[in-house]
């Protein structure tokens, strides 16, 4: 496309430097921590974007959650986590990992729904990780929560490899509880899961790869809620106990029957207000509070206010949900979430109460879309970082309640409409009215708010002639009102109507770009609409919005916010648009460029404190409601500024009303039309309602008192009011008393002249009213005596009612109505031959068709037709003259049936309707009447004493007559307790209104139905019987019927004649009248069956000089509004002619019998066209009516012409046609948009001339297969030999022309071939043992630690494709040759695909012919094609593993294996499945042969085995061989990089590459290839050279001759598929559509004509190898003293213990008992023996999960060694001190020496910033040193300890040759351990008592043992001396 540039001049370009933004944050009143946290969420954003609205309709989902792995858990070692994780509440779990604090898991959870989106993205995801090993109230370590949409709305509906910050809720000032690496996927029908796989440069770093918003932290937060007040609210409990008071006496203030209560949920959490009892308009005044983290991943906060039952369930009154990211805005300038005080509405089933279930009862729980108003709630809430709550609901300060008065302010409202035409009206048995009401004010049906002219007159519906029913409303168009007071927010809704305008006149200017690009405009044309977009955009932005008065306006802080916001990103499109005009160069780029714009203009363009609720529209029939409409309030408030104003305030529009609940949604209501309506509303302050009775300039506001004068028929009386039950004079109910002398003027108004009686204006009309044809009846009746014969009855004719009626012969042909017949009996019925039916008495009915002796009456039907013959209208204007001059009663059996103008015999009762014109002596006075029930007048109420206005209902309107009128009748205050004596209750009573024209306005429309296409089958034979009935205003016309099509072409005009239309041209112009154009198929029996439904608007043409015309047009037909299902197409346009002024229409179009043709000026201009198709053969066809279809043949008919293959005569030997190709020379619309559909019918050609139809597919657009008209080939040919370019290849592949050849180049050539013969010469073998095809598979993948050193010896790559082959974009889905068409049969079902009976294999070429038929006709396109005869094959399947299966088994798992099928071969590798997983590797290799294109299909499926019960299907997917076979892609088998005789990529294919472009050129017409030496190649006119493809190649000695390699380059250049593996999605026929997971495979497909393939591939899957890891724990040093002896000293009984992460195999060392320094001495030798995969680095563990599980599951983790030190008890549990986990293959290097060990050697621990030096043990196979050991205890970590350790590594050969025992046990060689030499301290206190005494008591206390032992001599001493010393003095003193 060429360039444009857009320079036409414009405003001057904005600065775009000024500064737009409010700084919030400078107030100065918050904290600085506060701030900065602030600051920091609205970096971050802390909401999302929005989310457009849902379908409500159920569908299959799936939502796929994987764990892989968790850090930092605390607890260390000493735990054992397990995931649970929680889906809408369906729960599953992971296993536990014992015995570590980072679990590795890999697991995956799947979960399927069938819910409505709009349900499930409001469930929560919640991952909780928890401890097994403790209590469960203990068990719980951390959680994180986010709700479905978080996942849904992200990227692929993906979010893969992401941390999530785990936190404790119930301790929100805990912290961190350790992080969880995650994967979620949201699935719905026809998604594709995305590759969910590790890699290379996956984010390890948990900061900078954790689930939040880009550059903020998760941070504690509180979400608050005020609950202040409710309004509105319905009644809920039962009357029935206030009934019984009352009839018992009991004087009892009447109560309100409403228990209501307030709940908020959020992220799972719920907290609820208290319950204010027997109260609509509760007032809570809480707060309530709820703890998160934020941002937070849930969106959504729920308000359910609920009604309190004491015995049963609380009732939900009423739900609505807010959501975060439309209260808050992300980026730097953004804020946080913030709402209110604002009110908000609620929305359910409707406001009437009763005691029993309806089905809309669900809508109150915010199911569904809420069909009427229930009441509002005013709060406000926000987020407050940094806090948490203290407790979930407080109480609100006095001082907060009074701050919200100002947002209760109330201003007077109007709401205004005028009802223009109701058609389509499906209420037909009772009169309908409709009622507008906005909140509850205007809802007749409660009675809780005043009376208001809020509803239309009961009318009963009129047949418009043709299939339809409306509402004769003529020149009296009713109008209501509605008073209501509400807050003003016109601020808010004024700039949401501001943008909205916006939105829409940029889409509309962007779609007529886009309509001329299409077209194919010129380019200046498509500027100058691009600059005039670009010029309204730039103007329309730069506007001002109004402004914010937080003084005079209740506006609030988000009101404040979002209007900076909004002026922000209005200046930065302005800015950028005016940019995008001066600088922009191509097309679709300022296309994409501008639809950035709209979106960005729609992220501002919503208003979340939108308090004003919708205005409904009900129709009503009796106490019935049948259908409603629900429209903003924005979008019909009226302002002052033109460009704020609703779209629809004012203006006509067309709506179509739906029926309630969910069966009026999704049930079989859903695709029918209660009512369309054309309609004006107005909605706006009181004070401009002069701008709505100012807006009807052509009709007249008239208001009239009505009343209903009721009658009964008595006995001997006659009609009389005598014992009535109803008043003489009433309302149409009969329930209130309306005398005629009881009306009051209201103030401002009164009454101009008399009472009159004005009729129904239904009543008009009689039974045959709009009828063409109608059928005439009458009843003959006959009675006998017991025993006597048959003679004439005393009414001896009689109707169907049982009144008399004149004699058959007696009765007259109506005027204006002929005689079509004459009479005869009806023997249609259940009658005998004569037409007669019997029974005993007349009056009891129970008529049989046989006689009986009881019998005594019987009667005889006598039917009649008649046709129409003058204008219906004139006959019906007669009707109402009639009318008029009678009396104007009406006439019903009883009051509450319907009533008809002729009286009856069964009728019983009559009313007649009086009217009484009023006029307004004052603007705006009040519409509401009071009459006294006693039948006096009553006075108008004295105007009361002068008052202050209070603050929430004044406006800026003075108080004045009107105003205290109104608020009289509005808002009553109660009055004081009367007695019933002496009362006199003042009733309100609502006037009728009508928009009066005096004038209409004639006009005629001409309806141009020509074709459609794809419509639904509707009959069991694949076709129907379409016909479509165009509805416009209330006329009706249907087309012919078509019979057995779904494409049919009608080409049929219908005119609507004098269609009366009462709105002035200039507004009709502007908003046209809809036109309704509905679908059906015509039943023989039964009514018409609904197909679908169109909506448009006709081309207005008011001037006969108006030269447009009304092209055709496709339109799109839908069954449901909402559905997403197309039933098909119509191509159609409508022309609608002003009759006014005797227009000079156009020649009414041509004739085919009776019906108008669609003229020549509007149908299609045709050229001649050829159609090539290659009928290539049909395949799989089902059976019908218990026969095959084995001689099937086809006919395509396109455009009316219909052209037949040959019969296939046997099918099952060979399905395809041997002469494919069928040519057509039509005459086709020139114009690509009418070309008519290809129908393709199979018939099978049966015995005795049968064809029925087996199959039919239906092609709707030919366009893609549109070729220009080919030319000669030859010629081309010629001009290829004549050619001689040489090419050059580019670095990526791509071709460049050379012109000439260096000698440069020759002698590179050469030298090039010199060395690829050396290296292919090599005596020398390249040793390939560590290289298999797993490396060429990983190598592709990326995954190049899995690949080995396979990359280095310059081995070829694969293509690895994420999708099936078919769908890779190169391949054009490999149906360049033959396309697949599925054909379908039988009845279509709602929203279901057609059942599939088959294929058709084919193809199209579309091409225009010369117009001249004498002109030779141009060669054929389908030429040299393949060979139609079967060819047998040899089919190569290699199935390589399979991904993210569903799991089958209740443990999560499966036991998958694969089958193959493949015609009647079936290949069950059921003894080879893989045990519990979900992502197998099978390296399995199937060969089959097969038959193209008999046995086409290959079938592979994925089963789960079980061992009790049959084997259940968890995927398949499905090949079409024959397309890979006949695809000029080269499907049959992949292109290798390199041509190789040898090695592990040796040449498979059964043709060598020269052979291989030998017949592509043959295929293609292409000259066949000539070799130049043995580098050159000459093809298709260009030389290829072998250097120009191997200049940088590594040779290996695998390679093959330089021809066969230069043949592979060229065939490489053609864009064949190269050699690859694709991965299939696998589906479930139980969830269609729902991906059960991947399988990566590939196919190769070897024709056995082209020769003996060579060897296949191994792809074997990969076997472990054991291995032996030997661990000497020599000594550990400053290890952790943990206790404390029983004499005061630190010390610790040290052991180590250590296991291979995933083998249950802990061994511990001997303990090193007493350590007082931290140091210990092992020589102890830990032996352990593992399976491993060197190639892919991990660990390959087979155990059994439980004792009773058969299999053992294979897991493959990381070779980690896990290290601990203990600290040991006796009598108590052991102590944790540290560990350390190493990987084998890249752990940290050790220390030489114990100083020099420190944590800084610990990858990724926490604090540590530096990488330390890793190596790998597999490589050095010995190392030996010093390795930290730590606990996480705190965030930084703490040194736990240091171990020396020796590690070896062995393979299982080596540890036979050089044994080593556990422990010191024999054989303790390699090396030989010693004890230990630990010091003499180093024993077990209780089993060695005298080393205890000597190393603890006595080396410790042995100066206090040795000082007690001297002072306890002394004492012993002293002691003796003292009892000695009395002797010896004795003895002194005698001397002896």
């Amino acid at each position: 496309m060429a360039s444009v540039k857009f320079k036409t001049g414009g405003p001057d370009e904005p600065d775009s430097g000024a500064d737009t933004g409010l700084d919030t944050e400078g107030e100065g009143t918050d904290e600085e921590g506060t701030a900065k946290r602030l600051a920091q969420a609205r970096k971050g954003g802390g909401a999302r974007k929005r989310r457009t609205k849902l379908s409500d309709k159920p569908q299959d989902f799936q939502v796929r959650v994987k764990v892989w792995e968790a850090r930092q858990l605390p607890g260390g070692g000493s735990i054992s986590p397990v995931c649970k994780v929680t889906v809408a509440n369906q729960v599953k779990q992971s296993r536990v990992k014992k015995g570590t604090s980072q679990p590795l898991w890999e697991e995956i959870f799947f979960y399927n729904f069938n819910m409505s989106p709009a349900e499930l993205l409001d469930e929560l995801i919640t991952l909780e990780v928890l401890n097994s090993r403790t209590l469960r109230k203990d068990c719980f370590i951390g959680s994180f929560k986010l709700d479905v949409g978080t996942v849904y709305d992200e990227d692929k509906r993906s979010i893969l490899r992401k941390w999530l910050l785990l936190t404790d809720p119930e301790d929100q000032s805990g912290g961190v509880k350790g992080y969880l690496k995650f994967s979620a996927t949201v699935l719905g029908p026809g998604d594709e899961a995305p590759q969910d796989k590790p890699k290379d440069d996956d984010n390890d770093d948990i900061e900078a790869n954790l689930l939040s918003p880009a550059g903020t932290q998760l941070q504690p937060a509180m979400l608050y809620v005020k609950a202040i007040k409710g309004e509105d609210i319905p009644q809920m409990d039962t009357a029935a106990f206030q009934g019984m008071k009352k009839i018992l006496g009991v004087n009892e203030q009447p109560k309100e029957l409403v228990d209501p209560y307030l709940i908020v949920e959020f992220a799972g959490k719920k907290v609820k207000t208290r319950i204010i009892t027997e109260c609509d308009h509760p007032e809570w005044n809480q707060e309530l509070r709820v703890g998160l983290k934020f941002p937070s991943m849930c969106e959504k906060i729920k308000f359910s206010v609920k009604d309190w039952d004491r015995l049963t369930e609380d009732d939900p009154v009423g739900t609505e949900f807010l959501y975060l990211s439309s209260v808050s805005v992300p980026g730097e300038d953004g804020f946080l979430p913030t709402f209110g005080p604002c009110f908000i509405n609620l929305y359910g089933s409707p406001r009437e109460f009763t005691d029993l279930p309806t089905e809309f009862e669900a809508l109150n729980e915010g199911k569904g879309t809420g069909v009427a108003y229930r009441g509002r709630i005013l709060v406000e809430a926000g987020i407050i970082l940094g806090e948490l709550p203290e407790e979930p609901i407080v109480d609100m300060d006095p001082e907060e309640i009074i701050k919200i008065q100002p947002y209760l302010r109330r201003r007077k409202y109007k709401l205004f409409a005028a009802f223009l035409d109701a058609t389509m009206v499906a209420e037909i048995d009772n009169p309908v009215e409709f009622e507008l009401s906005i909140g509850n004010y205007g809802n007749k049906l409660d009675t809780n708010v005043p009376p208001m002219p809020s509803t239309t007159q009961p009318t009963n519906a009129v047949f418009d002639g043709c299939s339809y029913y409306y509402l004769p409303w003529a020149d009296h168009k009713p109008c209501v009102v509605v008073n209501s007071q509400w807050e003003d927010i016109s601020f808010r809704l004024d700039t949401l109507n501001i943008l909205i305008r916006v939105i829409s006149l940029t889409e509309a200017n962007l779609e007529r770009v886009k309509i001329a690009v299409k077209m194919k405009a010129s380019m200046p044309e498509i500027a100058k609409l691009l600059v005039t977009l670009l010029d309204t955009l730039i103007k329309d932005c730069g506007q001002t919005l109004p402004e914010i008065d937080i003084r005079s306006q209740a506006a609030n802080q988000l009101d404040v916010l979002f209007y900076e916001h909004r002026l922000r990103e209005l200046k930065l499109i302005e800015t950028e648009a005016y940019r995008l005009r001066e600088s922009a160069t191509d097309i679709n780029e300022t296309v994409t460029e501008i639809e950035s714009y709209i979106v960005r203009l729609k992220d501002v363009c919503h208003e979340p404190q939108n308090s004003m609720p919708d205005v409904v529209i009900w129709m009503i029939s009796g106490t019935k409601r049948i259908g409603y409409h629900r429209i903003p309030a924005n979008q019909v408030l009226y302002s002052p500024r033109k460009d704020a104003m609703g779209p629809s305030c004012g203006q006509t529009q067309t709506i179509f009303l739906k029926y309630p609940g969910l069966m009026g949604e999704k049930g079989e209501k859903s695709i029918k039309i209660p009512s369309q309506l054309r309609i004006k509303v107005w909605l706006g302050l009181e004070k401009y309602q002069q701008e709505w009775h100012g807006a009807h300039s052509t009709g007249e506001i008239s208001v009239f008192a009505e009343t209903y004068e009721n009658m009964i028929t008595l006995p001997g009386l006659g009609w009389t009011t005598t014992g009535m039950t109803r008043p003489k004079f009433s309302d149409p109910t009969g329930e209130v008393k309306l005398f005629k002398e009881s009306f009051c003027a209201p103030p401002g108004w009164e009454f101009e002249g008399d009472w009159f009686i004005s009729p129904e204006l239904s009543l008009n009309f009689d039974l045959d009213a709009g009828h063409r044809t109608f059928l005439e009846d009458c009843f003959e009746n006959q009675g006998r005596m017991p025993g006597g014969g048959w003679l004439p009855a005393t009414q001896h004719y009689t109707d169907i009612h049982g009144d008399p009626v004149q004699l058959r012969t007696e009765i007259l042909c109506p005027e204006g109505w002929d005689w079509d017949d004459d009479w005869s009996s009806d023997l249609n019925r259940a009658v005998d031959e004569d037409g007669w039916e019997y029974c005993v008495e007349a009056t009891l009915g129970n008529f049989g068709p046989v006689e009986k002796t009881y019998h005594l009456c019987r009667r005889r039907r006598w039917v009649r037709n008649r046709t129409r013959r003058v204008d219906t209208k004139a006959v019906a204007r007669k009707k109402q003259q009639e009318q008029e001059m009678s009396d104007g009663w009406e006439y019903a059996p009883l009051f509450n049936m319907k009533f008809h103008s002729k009286e009856r015999k069964m009728d019983m009762v009559r009313r007649r309707r009086w009217h009484r014109k009023l006029v307004a002596r004052r603007p705006g006075a009040p519409l509401v009447f009071t009459v006294t029930e006693s039948g006096t007048p009553a006075k108008p109420p004295p105007p009361p004493p002068p008052a202050p206005v209070p603050s929430a209902v004044d406006g800026e309107e003075p108080a004045s007559e009107s105003d205290e009128t109104t608020k009289l009748i509005e808002t009553p205050a109660p009055a004081p307790p009367q007695s019933d004596k002496s009362k006199k209750i003042a009733l309100k009573m609502a006037p009728r209104m009508y928009l009066t024209y005096k004038q209409p306005k004639k006009y005629q429309l001409r309806a141009y139905i020509y074709q459609a296409r794809g419509l639904t089958a509707t009959d069991s034979d694949s076709f129907s019987d379409p016909f479509a009935s165009v509805i416009f205003m209330s006329q009706s016309q249907s087309t012919e019927i078509i019979r057995k099509t779904v494409c049919p072409t009608w080409d049929q005009s219908l005119i609507f004649e004098e269609i009366t239309i009462y709105d002035e041209p200039a507004d009709i112009l502007v908003q046209p009248p809809k036109l309704v154009i509905e679908i059906f198929d015509h039943d023989t029996f039964g009514s018409a069956e609904f197909i679908g439904r169109t909506v448009t608007e006709p081309l207005i043409k008011l001037d006969s000089s108006d030269k447009r015309v009304a092209k055709l047009q496709w339109y799109d037909v839908r069954k449901r509004w909402d559905s997403t299902n197309s039933s098909g197409e119509l191509l159609a346009s409508f022309e609608l002619f002003s009759l006014d002024g005797n227009p000079d229409l156009p020649f009414l179009p041509p004739k085919k019998g009776n019906l108008y043709l669609v003229p020549s000026g509007i149908r299609p201009v045709l050229q001649r066209t050829a159609i090539e198709v290659l009928c290539w053969g049909v395949r799989n066809m089902s059976t019908f009516q218990l026969s095959n279809v084995t001689s099937p043949s086809i006919e395509f008919e396109c455009g009316g012409h219909i052209i037949s293959s040959e019969v296939i005569k046997d099918s099952s030997k060979n399905p395809n046609f041997s002469e494919p190709v069928i040519f057509f020379d039509v005459l086709l619309p020139k114009e690509e948009l009418y070309i008519p559909p290809m129908n393709i019918r199979v018939r099978d050609n049966r015995q005795f001339g049968r064809r029925p139809t087996v199959g039919v597919h239906t092609l709707r657009v030919l366009e893609k297969y549109r070729v220009p008209t080919p030319a000669n080939l030859d010629e081309g040919l010629e001009s290829e030999e004549e050619s001689d370019t040489t090419v050059d290849v580019e670095p990526d592949g791509s071709l460049r022309k050379k012109k000439k050849r260096k000698k440069k180049d020759e002698k590179e050539e050469a030298k090039l071939i010199e060395e690829s013969e050396q290296a292919t010469t090599q005596a020398e073998e390249i040793q390939d043992d560590d290289v298999d095809w797993w490396s060429k598979f990983y190598a592709s993948l990326g995954e190049r630690d899995k690949a080995g050193d396979y990359l280095e010896k310059g081995y070829d790559m694969l293509e690895i494709y994420d999708t099936e082959l078919e769908k890779v974009a190169d391949f054009d889905g490999l149906k360049d040759l033959i396309h697949t068409f599925e054909l379908e049969r039988g009845k279509a079902k709602d929203d279901e695909d057609p059942e599939v009976v088959g294929e058709f294999k084919g193809s199209f070429r579309v091409y225009p012919l010369p117009s001249d038929p004498t002109t030779e006709l141009p060669p054929r396109i389908f030429r040299a094609l393949p060979s139609s005869v079967p060819e047998e094959c040899l089919v190569r399947i290699y199935i390589i593993r399979a991904l993210d299966l569903q799991p089958q088994d209740e443990g999560g798992l499966a036991d998958p294996y694969v089958v193959i099928r493949l015609g009647k071969q079936k290949v069950v590798d059921s003894d080879n499945y893989k045990p519990n997983t979900l992502n197998p590797e099978f390296g399995n290799l199937y060969e089959l042969t097969t038959v193209l294109p008999i046995m086409k299909d290959l079938r592979i499926q994925v089963f789960d085995w079980d061992m009790l019960s049959a084997d259940d299907v968890i995927g398949e997917t499905v090949i079409d061989l024959e397309n890979r076979f006949l695809t000029r892609f080269r499907a049959s088998a992949g292109l290798p990089l390199t041509y190789c005789t040898t090695g592990p990529n040796k040449w498979r294919d059964a043709m060598t590459p020269k052979a291989i472009l030998d017949k592509y050129c043959e295929l293609n017409n292409m000259s066949p290839p000539e070799y130049q030496e043995n580098s050159r190649l000459k093809c298709n006119g260009k030389i290829y050279s072998l250097l120009d493809f191997e200049r940088d190649t590594v040779f290996h000695p695998h390679l093959g001759p330089p021809e066969e390699r230069m043949a592979l380059h060229v065939l490489k250049t053609l864009k064949l598929i190269p050699e690859h593996v694709e991965t299939r999605p696998l589906y479930n026929p139980m969830q269609p559509g729902i991906e059960q997971g991947k399988v990566q495979m590939w196919v190769d497909l070897f024709p056995k004509s082209w020769g003996v393939p060579s060897d296949p591939i191994n792809i074997t899957a990969r076997k472990p190898k054991k291995f032996v890891l030997r661990c000497v724990i020599w000594n550990t040093k400053e290890v952790i003293l943990e206790e404390t002896s029983i004499t005061g000293e630190q010390m610790s009984d040290i052991y180590c213990k250590g296991w291979i992460d995933g083998i249950n195999d802990k061994q511990k060392t001997d303990v090193h008992y007493r350590s007082l320094d931290g140091d210990g001495n092992f020589n102890w030798r830990f032996v352990y023996e593992f399976d491993y995969l060197p190639a892919e680095r991990c660990v390959c563990i087979k155990k059994k999960e439980h004792f009773w599980c058969v299999d053992e599951t294979e897991q493959r983790i990381p070779a980690r060694l896990i290290m601990q030190i203990w600290d040991n008890d006796k009598f108590s549990s052991d102590d944790f001190l540290g560990e350390i986990n190493l990987n084998i293959d890249a752990m940290p290097a050790p220390a030489k020496t114990a100083w020099s060990c420190n944590l800084e050697q610990i990858p990724g621990f926490p604090g540590n910033k530096t990488r330390p030096q890793l190596i790998s043990l597999f490589q050095q196979k010995r190392v030996k040193g010093w390795w930290p050991t730590a606990t996480e205890e705190t965030t930084e970590g703490i040194l736990a300890g240091k171990i020396e350790m020796e590690l070896e590594l062995i393979t299982e050969e080596e540890a036979e040759e050089r044994p080593a025992g556990q422990a010191r046990d024999d054989p303790n060689t390699n090396p030989t351990l010693e004890p230990p030499n630990r010091p003499e301290t180093s024993f077990l206190w209780f089993t060695s008592p005298f080393k205890t005494l000597k190393y603890i008591i006595w080396r410790r206390y042995k100066w206090y043992l040795i000082g007690g032992l001297v002072v306890l001599i002394l004492v012993a001493f002293l002691v003796l001396f003292i009892y000695s010393m009395p002797d010896a003095i004795a003895s002194k003193i005698i001397g002896v």
